[in-house]
Parts: C-alpha cells; structure tokens; sequence
C-alpha cells in the first residue's frame, strides 16, 4: 500500500474489542470517582502511583478474572487516557517514532526512519479525538471549537501539533504531531548516517566561521531545523546570537543565545506578535548573528535588511524544492507581504544579503541528503545567478528501493572562499576554528 507515493508498511496486532470496551468502562467510573484538582496538586510520580491504583481497584470490581497481560494493557490503556493523551501516548512514548497521524478512529499512521506505517490504535469514535485534541490544546491557552477549527501549537516537550476540527476536516477531527528529538543530531552525525559528506562538512563549517549567510532549504520533514541545529555547531561561542522561531525548535550550544518565540493572536484581546516583529525587534538586542527558524512572510524582508546591516553570518531556512525555487519564494514572500517595491529593487536586496542555499531533500526511501550547495553569485540583468559548488550525482534506486548518489563537488569556486579561515577537514574539525588542522578545502 502506498500513502503520497511512499511505502507505508502496517503493522498487525489482534483487535481486542473485549479490552478496549472494558478500558471505556473503567475510565467512566474512574471519571465519576477521582476528584481531578487534588489529583493536579500531587507530583507527577505520585499522581501516576495513584491514579494506576485507583484504575487497579475499580477493575477488581468490575471484571476480577481480568489478569495477566490484558489486565496489564488496561490499566496502562486507562492511565494514558487520563494523565496522557489517551491511545496515541505509546506513540509519543517511543523515542523512534518521529511523526504521528491521527486521520480518523481507526487511521492512525505513524513515521520510523523516514518510512510512514499504519498503527494498531485505535480511538472509540471521533468524539474520542476530539477529547484528545482539548487535552492538548487546553493546558496551552490554545482556542479549540467551530469558530476556530485549526489550532498550531506545540507541546511541553518541544513537540509540535496541529489539530483540525470538522467540518474542515470532513470525516472527523485530525491530529498531527511532529515529535521533538531530545538526542540532537550533529554534523558527525549526518556525516555517518549519509545525509551530507565530510568534505561539504568542512565547506560547510567555513563558511559558517566566515559569517556567510546561509538559507537552508527542502520540504516538509526534509530534516531543514536538524540541519540548522547541526551547522550552529560551527558558531564561535563568544558571539551573541538571536534565535527566532515559530514554534521553538532550535537548540544552540553557544553560551550566549537570545530566543525568541512567535505568539499567535488570543482570539479578539489580540496579543499576536509575528515573526517579523520579533526580527525588527531583534535589530536593538546587538546580535552578532540572528537564526530564523522558518521565514514564511513579510520577516523575509527584516532578514535580508539585516544581512545587509551588519548581521552576517545568519541563517534561515525555507520550504522549497530547489535552491532557485528558494529564491522564487523569497521573492514572493516580500511581493504578498504588500512591500510595494519593484521585482528588481527586491532581487537586488537577495542579490546581495544571501550567499549560499543549501538544499536538503527527503528522498523517495525515507532518508535525508543534502543535494546541492548553491552559491548566489549576483545580480546579472534581471536575474539573481545562481551556481552549484557541490551537487547529488548519479541518483539511481536500488533492488532493496534504497537511493544511491554521491554529493560530489562541481569545481567552482565560490567567490566568497577567500575570506575561509585557513584549517579544513580533520580530526578535531567540529571545535572552534583556533583549533590547528591543514588546509582540505580544495576549492
């Protein structure tokens, strides 16, 4: 079966009506039983102890020949409903699943390793899911109802959410959640794991050092923010940087990291501060670098003005196919935030803020490659030019469907390598540049 052109493998599990009716059974009377504010005044353990207790003794009562593993799977089943977020908990509970589908009450699919399957959950009805969704969004001051029928938020742990209520979503409430890794990848990392290769890791690590402006670009769970995280490793640990994010997902190690997040509008008090009011404001912090988790809008603009001021070195990433594409975007994005100012007066602003794009793709197996390196090389014309320095070769798939290919360099020089810092690629190449090593960018 196939899901969006990819493979979608299912995993089978024995329905237990018998279980999942009971568990219903046992929530209710626990509902009617447990007082929930004093529950909210324990600690997290003991609130745990206490309520998988109470599910223990009602069980007893209502089906004492309950026992082994199916009473085991109910009283858990019980737990998650009423101190997590009921069946899909397991999901979130497991460190290598990184996205989790709700489309209906028995479509629920979740992504491994790049690869989508169908999951054994199942919800009772859609007035389940829908409970589900207020428990999310409830702790978060989120709206959630028929007036505002899309909420965006994101969860204690840094993962992030998206619900959609009917009759938006046709056939019943949706929840899709992208979970945050609390193992952050570096660039050995995705070194060893194939996403980019050690030389254009090294290339990478120069031009960070040398305070070029990178736009980091790729689609939807390309792994853009994975990509961005790794390369801050390369930021010197004496320069102030600003981080700004809707929602928040970058992690820096620097010691010296301002973050700012985005809120959304409270409804008709208003309250909403953007992206772009965040970047201007950002401007009288004195940042040395300033980091835009995703430019969406008008923001795009107040980037490259600060690129251009005095901020290099900064870095964002976008949603795009290719690195001309990223650069369409850009464009479109200043155009439809009513900037009134001439097609070339904006590519002129790129031509000159934006140095490199790097695109990262998701490939068609589920692993994430970095594709091409870009240099935006200047104006000529009309048009910003554009020009690859490295670029994925010889793309085939394999009897096993995996992508081979190679990230190999074009032999272009960039015309910004000659402000590189003299070290490359070796041993201690991920430490701050005052650590030696010979010069391995052949450029």
């Amino acid at each position: 079966m196939t899901q969006s052109g990819r493979l979608v493998r299912t995993i089978a599990r024995e329905p237990a009506p018998q279980r999942d009716g009971l568990a219903g059974r046992v929530h209710e009377r626990l509902v009617e039983d447990l007082d929930v504010r004093a529950l909210d005044q324990l600690p997290a353990g003991e609130r745990h102890a206490h309520v998988e207790a109470a599910v223990a003794r009602v069980l007893a009562e209502l089906a004492p020949a309950v026992a082994g593993v199916v009473r085991q799977d109910v009283i858990t089943e019980v737990v998650d409903e009423i101190l997590g977020f009921g069946p899909i908990q397991p999901l979130l509970d497991d460190p290598d699943i990184t996205e989790i589908m709700v489309n209906g009450p028995s479509e629920v699919f979740y992504e491994r390793e790049g690869m989508l399957y169908v999951s054994a959950v199942r919800f009772r009805d859609a007035e389940h899911i829908r409970r589900i969704a207020d428990r999310i969004t409830g702790p978060l001051g989120r709206r959630l109802d028929e007036s505002s029928p899309m909420v965006d938020a994101r969860l204690p742990d840094g993962s992030r959410v998206n619900v959609v209520l009917p009759p938006i979503a046709v056939h019943s409430p949706t929840i899709t959640v992208r979970k945050f890794r609390t193992d952050r990848y570096d660039i050995e990392d995705l070194v060893s794991i194939g996403t980019v290769t050690r030389e254009v890791a090294g290339f990478l690590r120069a031009c960070v050092v040398s305070k070029v402006n990178i736009v980091i670009s790729g689609g939807t769970g390309s792994g853009k923010t994975t990509f961005l995280n790794a390369l801050s490793a390369f930021i010197p640990r004496q320069e102030r940087v600003v981080t700004i994010e809707d929602p928040m997902e970058i992690r820096l190690r620097q010691p010296h990291v301002v973050t700012l997040e985005a809120r959304p509008s409270a409804g008709e008090g208003g309250g909403e501060v953007t992206q772009r009011d965040l970047v201007r404001n950002a401007l009288r912090m004195r940042p040395d670098r300033i980091i835009v988790g995703e430019v969406r809008s008008g923001e795009a603009f107040d980037m490259m003005q600060a690129m251009n001021t005095g901020h290099e070195g900064s870095i964002t990433t976008v949603h795009s196919n290719s690195p001309r594409d990223a650069l369409s975007r850009i464009e479109n994005m200043v155009l439809m935030a009513g900037f009134e100012l001439p097609a070339l007066a904006i590519r002129q602003q790129m031509a000159s803020a934006l140095h490199l794009v790097v695109q990262i793709s998701r490939m068609i197996d589920g692993t994430r490659r970095v594709t091409a390196v870009t240099e935006v090389v200047g104006l000529e014309g009309d048009i910003v030019a554009i020009q690859d320095v490295f670029k994925f070769a010889d793309q085939a798939l394999d009897r096993d469907g995996r992508v081979s290919g190679r990230l190999e360099p074009t032999g272009v020089r960039p015309r910004f390598a000659d402000r590189f810092p003299a070290f490359g690629v070796s041993e201690d190449w991920i430490e701050p540049p005052s650590v030696g090593g010979a010069v391995g960018i052949a450029l």
